[in-house]
């Protein structure tokens, strides 16, 4: 060694990133250090024994940089592998890279040589990634190497026409690369590790938020169980007198037409009623309905005809997209279902009932848009068509039910505006929903 607000084009993804503060980014970190020591060293080589002439143990030398590419060759291939990597073997590496680097000051004046300081890189990454007893190991590896190269070394050789300062000139010259080094080294790298942690505050962050939002979400589905145990008697009670009621007054045309209006209202709570006690042993049981998408959609357009009749639906899919098989979750209907209720909303603030629903399949994801022909998202950051809407009726939780939905899913929830309203489209993996 020598990353919620709502603008246009929001999305709204299920993300996990990557790169954590931690051994594996420490290591990938030192990868590329490596490489750069690997350029660095040979430069540093070849141009002391060819331009300088100096008179160093040039094979002992290469044979250590050598050892160093082997050994950056089999880093590279251990990064590509599944299993996690471990603190203890980011030591391994640290220690590696310290034993080559201190095979190599031996044979280049030891603690003399400027280039010293370089052992103290691995203890600076390694402060902002591992444990404070992984520190320490490291500082000690470090240390050790530095005592023994003030006593055990190979001497620089006198370049030829040297003044009686003798490597003076050239060790401050060494000095002066030697910091430049160190200091784009540390910044570099150590911006990069910063940067990994600040997208894993980012990532706590988003997950505090989730959590808070679940919340949510579970205590209005525990009211809403409640609730519906509790409107069963009352509605058993109204099933039960309405008949009678209408033999009572068989002669009233217009009282007539009204009770059976309650009649047939009252039947329909009781649908709901038992639909959502379905829903929920269904999300219970987590077992998955399996439909084609052209089954599922229908199914879904059918439940939203009677409860917005007066929506006007155009719907696009295509014979490939309509024919996959998909295990579809318990509260994927409900999603799709809030999101087409919210653009029938925003499409009414226009004077219009018209709303689109596009079904295809891209890249591997199944993707469900809903178009309205509504105001659009604010500039202000917050919505003002989909989602938490500034309507009276409802209860604001569509959107947030449905992007719930997407992360449990893998998938991504995109919000944009359009030129005739706005547009949110649930992507979903088809590796995750559809039958394999």
């Amino acid at each position: 060694m020598a990353g919620a607000t709502f603008h246009e084009g929001i999305r709204m993804p299920h993300q996990t990133p990557s790169q954590r503060i931690g051994p594996f980014a420490l290591t990938r970190t030192l990868a590329w250090l490596r490489l750069c020591a690997i350029a660095g060293q040979s430069m540093a080589v070849l141009t002391c024994a060819w331009w300088l002439h100096l008179d160093i143990p040039l094979l002992p030398l290469l044979v250590g940089i050598g050892l160093l590419a082997v050994f950056s060759v089999f880093a590279a291939w251990r990064l590509r592998q599944p299993w996690p990597v471990g603190e203890w073997e980011a030591i391994g590496h640290i220690a590696a890279d310290t034993l080559v680097l201190g095979y190599l000051l031996y044979f280049s004046g030891g603690a003399s040589n400027p280039f010293i300081t370089l052992l103290l890189v691995p203890i600076a990454l390694s402060a902002a990634a591992l444990s404070g007893r992984a520190i320490l190991t490291i500082a000690a590896l470090a240390g050790v190497a530095y005592a023994l190269l003030l006593y055990r070394y190979v001497p620089l050789p006198i370049p030829p026409h040297a003044g009686p300062a003798g490597l003076f000139p050239l060790h401050v010259i060494g000095m002066g690369v030697n910091f430049v080094i160190s200091a784009v080294l540390l910044a570099f790298f150590i911006s990069r590790l910063a940067h990994v942690l600040r997208l894993q505050q980012l990532e706590v962050q988003r997950v505090r938020e989730r959590a808070l939002r679940d919340e949510g979400i579970l205590a209005i589905a525990t009211q809403a169980a409640g609730a519906a145990h509790e409107l069963n008697t009352p509605l058993s009670t109204m099933r039960t007198l309405l008949p009678e009621l209408r033999r009572e007054h068989a002669g009233n045309a217009q009282l007539d037409e009204d009770l059976e209006l309650l009649e047939g209202q009252v039947g329909r709570c009781g649908t709901i009623l038992r639909e959502m006690v379905a829903f929920g042993k269904a999300q219970l049981s987590q077992e998955p309905e399996r439909l084609s998408v052209a089954g599922f959609i229908h199914g879904c357009l059918e439940r939203f005809q009677l409860l917005r009749p007066e929506a006007e639906l155009d719907l696009s899919m295509d014979k490939s997209t309509a024919q996959i098989v998909l295990r579809t979750p318990p509260g994927l209907r409900h999603s799709l279902l809030n999101l087409l209720n919210n653009a029938v909303d925003a499409s009414a603030t226009q004077q219009s009932q018209a709303v689109a629903l596009d079904v295809s399949t891209r890249d591997g994801w199944l993707q469900l848009s809903v178009r309205d022909h509504g105001p659009g998202f604010g500039t202000t950051g917050e919505p003002t068509a989909l989602g938490h809407s500034q309507k009276l009726t409802g209860l604001g939780i569509g959107l947030a039910l449905a992007e719930a939905t997407a992360e449990r899913l893998d998938g991504e929830l995109v919000a944009r505006n359009t030129d005739h309203g706005a547009e949110v489209c649930l992507r979903l993996p088809m590796a995750v929903i559809a039958e394999k």
